[in-house]
């Protein structure tokens, strides 16, 4: 029975990945819309040109109809994943994260019409964006959850240092995702380019942090070394691009006449982002059930067994 649970979980985890790497190209996709100024080549929602049927996919009309498909199939696969945790996963919590992620693709579907409806408003547009990169998230914390091998209540070790290591990787990835908030918002002309660079330079201090911390004291953990190590390189990766894409951003303002956009740098830009900000998710999650504060375990090194409690004599 054992191992046809663990097997049955490890095609549910297979399945969860591959959700999560759709919703990658689903934000890729994305990425091209608003690289390649398409984001009303179709100009009605939730039809395409007045029809369901499939549009010619010529110009802008393949990025933004071919975003519309993505999108559809990567909503009819969350619902699927969600009805699959919810008869065989017994945790009630990761039933509850599947109905979310329903919902949340959901909301992100009308956000994308509403943007197309009222010409692309910049804060629904930045909220489109922002809402992608939570439902990322979620895609790739189910496929962590899902592992067989996923536990919450193992033998941890303690957390010292002021702040823990908790506080320090919870803190770097809220950071960055008020850093693609402000990218969102800079590629969408609601913000400048100065907020942006100092999210960077938030960013950066703290998955360097983050690596420092885990290298000194945590070395051993292979896991925490990984993801710290992964997201430090993806880190630099970004920098570069992004440092890329406001050159090519600079050099389409002082051209004499339009250029075309800078469409690969762009979109490579966006991607890495989503990539970063799901890599420091996961190191957080791994820090949360791999460490626990010292007074935490201190209690559990106090508090006697409950069979001890109850029969004292046998102890």
């Amino acid at each position: 029975m054992e191992l046809i649970r663990r097997t049955r979980n490890r095609w549910l985890a297979r399945y969860s990945a591959f959700v999560a790497f759709a919703t990658f190209l689903l934000i890729i996709a994305g990425a091209l819309v608003t690289s390649n100024d398409a984001g009303l080549s179709v100009p009605d929602w939730p039809t395409s040109f007045g029809t369901f049927r499939m549009p010619r996919m010529v110009g802008g009309v393949k990025y933004e109809h071919g975003h519309r498909m993505i999108a559809g199939t990567v909503g009819l696969l969350t619902i699927f994943l969600a009805l699959w945790l919810w008869r065989s996963d017994e945790r009630r919590w990761v039933r509850r994260l599947g109905g979310l992620a329903v919902l949340t693709v959901i909301a992100q579907a009308v956000l994308g019409g509403i943007t197309v409806l009222f010409f692309l408003p910049a804060p629904v547009s930045v909220a489109h964006a922002c809402l992608a990169q939570l439902f990322f998230g979620i895609m790739v914390s189910l496929s962590l959850f899902t592992r067989y091998d996923w536990r919450w209540n193992g033998v941890r070790v303690e957390d010292a240092g002021s702040p823990t290591l908790r506080q320090l990787a919870a803190a770097t990835t809220a950071a960055i995702f008020l850093q693609l908030m402000l990218g969102a918002a800079f590629r969408h002309n609601a913000f400048g380019i100065i907020p942006h660079v100092i999210g960077a330079v938030v960013v950066t201090v703290g998955i360097v942090w983050l690596l420092v911390r885990i290298l000194a004291d945590h070395r051993r953990d292979t896991r925490l070394v990984r993801w710290a190590v992964v997201l430090t390189a993806l880190l630099g990766l970004q920098v570069l691009l992004g440092i890329g894409s406001y050159i090519e951003k600079l050099a389409e303002l002082k051209a004499p006449q339009p250029l075309p956009p800078a469409v690969t740098v762009t979109t490579t830009h966006v991607a890495v982002g989503a990539l970063v900000l799901v890599a420091s998710l996961a190191l957080t999650l791994e820090v949360f059930r791999t460490l626990a504060p010292g007074e935490a375990i201190q209690v559990a090194k106090v508090v006697p067994p409950a069979a001890a409690v109850a029969h004292p004599g046998r102890a």
